[in-house]
């Protein structure tokens, strides 16, 4: 648990299970769900801290957890015990909250574009009324300050030429897809890289849920090959020992894109490491030493092959590491895309800017 500090837990206002509640929420992703090994940390971390209280234990933690719903027998008799969805979005919620803040609740899931017109929702801009706009996008304000200037008080009437309206953004939905470097690189050198980035994978699936319900996430894991995962499978996301391989996981995103009707469409990817691996007629390429011009190349060719159908590859790299910036640059001319080189506390905070800031264009 080395970089991870619990004192700031202790809030007077919280009553014991909410206390010991939001800490377990924490140790059950860095766990990747396993139940009996969180509750052995959280034990651990009572006798350093003092957490529980003499009429609360741990024992009556696990008894109310089970009483709420968050946790169930996995089979009768069988003693092992699992999350439930409840806490599964209790941690994306906490993940929200944590790294992108309280945010309001939004209307049906829409985002400004640049185009103004028959639109869905009201802008402050104000027009000529012209033939096709709708009764409710007249400024009767507007309207009527313009026929008492040009009809007068006396004969006060209002006619066509008097009326304005106000303005209509047009709205857009947006498909992304999320792809997550699970290669062993995302463990090693003592950093935990991977529950970072499923924290930031959790906040985003929320965030998406609640303020753009009209969107759609699609989730990509990939290390020798690449696959989907469902949003409730996060917590549960870990490390193998995994080569990287970014052609075949470039692939499963386009794949899932293109089956999205929504007109604008978009990647993110989280990676700490070169490609070193692809796959050929069944058999794995793989190549960890430097950049293998036969890999990059194919990574290039799909970059650019996103930037011909207007998908931009936003790239999230996890490392400092001055070797792999000429790479990162290259996919990202390839693609007209873009890059980011983060810290792993930082990479909520870009990944929510740059989500949001796309929702207000269009890609086309």
């Amino acid at each position: 648990m080395l970089g991870y500090r619990f004192g700031k837990y202790n809030k007077p206002d919280q009553s014991p299970f909410d206390k010991l509640f939001e800490i377990f929420k924490q140790l059950i992703t860095y766990t990747s769900g396993d139940f009996n090994e969180a509750i052995s940390w959280l034990t651990e971390l009572d006798k350093e801290y003092k957490l529980t209280e003499p009429d609360y234990g741990i024992g009556d933690f696990i008894q109310d957890l089970k009483d709420k719903g968050y946790i169930r027998e996995e089979s009768p008799g069988s003693g092992g015990i699992a999350i439930t969805a409840k806490t599964e979005q209790s941690i994306r919620q906490q993940a929200l909250e944590k790294i992108f803040g309280k945010l309001k609740k939004g209307k049906s899931g829409n985002h400004n574009t640049k185009y103004t017109g028959n639109g869905d929702e009201t802008s402050s801009d104000i027009r000529p009324f012209q033939f096709g706009d709708t009764l409710d996008q007249i400024s009767m304000l507007e309207s009527m300050k313009n026929a008492q200037i040009n009809n007068g008080i006396n004969n006060f009437m209002i006619t066509e030429n008097d009326l304005e309206v106000k303005e209509k953004e047009h709205k857009t939905q947006t498909s992304t897809v999320l792809m997550i470097d699970i290669s062993h690189s995302m463990i090693l050198y003592g950093e935990d890289r991977i529950t970072p980035a499923k924290n930031v994978a959790m906040a985003l699936a929320e965030l998406i849920k609640r303020k753009y319900p009209k969107d759609t996430l699609d989730i990509i894991v990939f290390g020798d090959d690449a696959w989907q995962i469902e949003i409730k499978d996060l917590p549960y996301l870990q490390v193998g020992p995994y080569h990287t391989n970014t052609v075949a996981g470039i692939e499963l995103a386009m794949d899932l894109l293109r089956r999205r009707k929504n007109a604008n469409k978009q990647i993110f990817m989280i990676t700490d490491g070169k490609p070193t691996c692809l796959k050929e007629n069944g058999q794995y390429y793989k190549n960890s030493f430097g950049l293998d011009r036969k890999i990059i190349n194919k990574c290039l060719t799909l970059a650019q092959s996103c930037r011909r159908l207007r998908i931009p590859i936003t790239t999230f790299m996890v490392t400092d590491d001055p070797y792999l910036q000429e790479f990162v640059h290259d996919f990202t001319e390839a693609n007209n895309g873009k890059a980011f080189y983060t810290s792993l506390k930082g990479l909520g905070d870009y990944i929510f800017e740059d989500f949001e800031r796309n929702k207000k264009r269009s890609f086309k």
